[in-house]
């Protein structure tokens, strides 16, 4: 068995992600990170073989579909500093 049919490889790069995303924030890590995670999780639970293609399919959709509902949760500027055109002390 290699690399990528064992579960707990895909939960542990899953969380270093995550631990990645912390350090550098904007959202972008935590798409791969949950999508790591779910793939650990469908490997572990047996429903993904041990073909590599379909492995990494299964990860490139769970990562892709996780980044669009985060980006749709937290917003697309979630990452960005907000910019201010007004002082509140201008009347």
């Amino acid at each position: 068995m290699s690399w990528f049919g064992m579960w707990w490889v895909w939960i542990v790069l899953g969380f270093s992600l995550g631990v990645l995303e912390v350090l550098a924030p904007g959202y972008i890590f935590l798409g791969f990170a949950i999508g790591a995670v779910a793939t650990g999780v469908l490997v572990g639970v047996g429903v993904l073989g041990h073909a590599l293609p379909a492995t990494l399919l299964v990860f490139a959709l769970a990562s892709l579909a996780a980044w669009f509902v985060t980006r749709r949760l937290l917003g697309p500027h979630a990452g960005k500093a907000k910019m201010w055109d007004r002082d509140i002390n201008d009347n």
